[in-house]
């Protein structure tokens, strides 16, 4: 990147203002100049060129397994397209359009007591989703509110702590665990992935409505997607490893709010287990970008499908 046309000095300075404020725990970021360089500022160059093409709104898709660092590396791109591009970015997740709990308590009377715990395909209000995307997209742009879901007390938030969009965004980061996952085939459900399906599933009547809800409402969303990223982790284990690290540090940070122990960690990343397996299958061939992580969590290698 040709530095003398691009204000590195102040997207350095405000990366690694960024960063010092997310290390939590005594867990620094490494190389951080090398990821800057390597990573963000490629990934930040090629959105802004797809954009300068069309000068539309652009839907930039991030996934990957939980703890990977979606956040982080959102807010580190919305720093780097602003000072570097001028592009204003707007920036939210998929687990802000989660249902209430109260219409997760009727779901998971009327459909299966799983769906009473947020996370996978049908736990979201994929209509409010939808129309927000459309929203954004949109030419006859209209000022509105993007939900936020607090998950110390397992329900949306109260609309006065909601994300107002006031002006149309010149790029969009709608980052997810399941942000691109596709619906499986029928014959791959029939067998049991952990303890949780094998005892609270066996008639297969949530992972069977799950992979509904893929095939028909969440289709629809990630089809508005102009360009999906996707974080690949070296395996499962390290989704496991690296959630409980992410759990340990909101315990540090959420001031006495519920969290979660080790045990119910476990519990509940066997919630998300059968579709990131999935996803690690097909994603590396079929997004746009590539990104690898390594096992002690640092970026390794890029690539652009």
């Amino acid at each position: 990147m040709d530095r003398n046309h691009f204000k590195y000095r102040k997207v350095k300075s405000k990366y690694l203002k960024f960063l010092t404020s997310q290390e939590v725990m005594s867990e620094p970021f490494r190389d951080k100049l090398g990821q800057l360089n390597k990573f963000y500022l490629p990934i930040s160059k090629m959105i802004k060129e797809e954009y300068f093409k069309k000068k539309k709104t652009r839907v930039i898709g991030l996934t990957g397994g939980q703890g990977t660092g979606k956040s982080t590396i959102s807010n580190i791109l919305k720093i780097i397209l602003k000072e570097a591009y001028g592009l204003e970015t707007v920036i939210f997740s998929i687990d802000d359009f989660y249902k209430t709990l109260s219409e997760r308590k009727i779901l998971s009377k009327k459909i299966s007591n799983l769906f009473l715990t947020r996370g996978v395909p049908g736990t979201h209000d994929t209509k409010m989703l939808y129309k927000c995307i459309k929203n954004l997209k949109n030419k006859k742009f209209k000022n509105f509110s993007i939900p936020k879901f607090d998950k110390s007390i397992d329900d949306r938030a109260s609309k006065n702590k909601w994300l107002k969009v006031k002006k149309k965004p010149n790029i969009v980061i709608f980052e997810g665990w399941c942000v691109g996952a596709i619906a499986q085939k029928k014959k791959d459900l029939i067998i049991p992935i952990n303890a949780l399906e094998k005892h609270n599933d066996k008639k297969k009547i949530w992972r069977q409505r799950v992979n509904f809800e893929l095939k028909k409402n969440y289709k629809k969303i990630f089809n508005l997607i102009d360009n999906l990223i996707f974080l690949k982790v070296p395996s499962f284990k390290y989704v496991f490893k690296w959630r409980l690290l992410q759990e340990r540090k909101l315990r540090i940070t959420s001031k006495g709010d519920k969290t979660m122990s080790d045990k119910e960690i476990n519990k509940f990343v066997m919630y998300y287990e059968r579709l990131t397996k999935q996803m690690l299958k097909f994603l590396p061939r079929t997004a746009d970008t590539v990104i690898s992580i390594d096992k002690k969590h640092r970026l390794k290698s890029i690539k652009f499908n």
